[in-house]
């Protein structure tokens, strides 16, 4: 199925699909290079700082890994082909970091194949994009362990 590819990015919570322990359910990306040297990270509107590409899996989408892709063209402007499912990850933060715009959630990645990098994308004026080795991406997902964990979940040359 070819992935559709919106002008702008969806915004809000009403179609947010949560978990039975009533968890927001997040979709992600790990986007490696062909080689496998380098991932995508992207910079965080609320935080600062890198991120990997992730939203909430809504209801009209069939799958978490639609989803995934979803958030990996609006946020880093990729066009992405999933490789690997790399599970579950449980929301790793601190019950003083959840806030009403931030509540608890569970993370679902996917290893995916860059196909194609596009100059325009529904965020691009937000966040930037930057390719970065391991230690690098390493070093900036260290404030979020759930990200990190993701990383060293997928096939990247370590």
């Amino acid at each position: 199925m070819a992935q559709k590819l919106e002008a702008t990015a969806r915004t809000g919570r009403d179609n947010q699909r949560y978990g039975t322990q009533g968890e927001r359910l997040v979709a992600g990306v790990v986007p490696l290079s062909a080689d496998k040297t380098k991932v995508l990270l992207i910079q965080s509107t609320r935080r600062g700082g890198w991120v990997l590409p992730k939203g909430g899996w809504e209801t009209d989408e069939g799958t978490a890994q639609e989803a995934a892709c979803r958030e990996a063209w609006e946020e880093a402007g990729i066009v992405c082909t999933v490789v690997k499912e790399l599970g579950t990850i449980p929301d790793m933060r601190a019950p003083a970091e959840l806030t009403s715009k931030a509540p608890k959630a569970a993370y679902q990645f996917y290893e995916v194949r860059v196909d194609r990098e596009a100059s325009e994308w529904p965020e691009k004026d937000k966040r930037g994009r930057q390719w970065m080795l391991y230690q690098q991406a390493k070093q900036a997902l260290q404030p979020r362990p759930e990200l990190l964990e993701a990383l060293n979940r997928s096939t990247i040359m370590k």
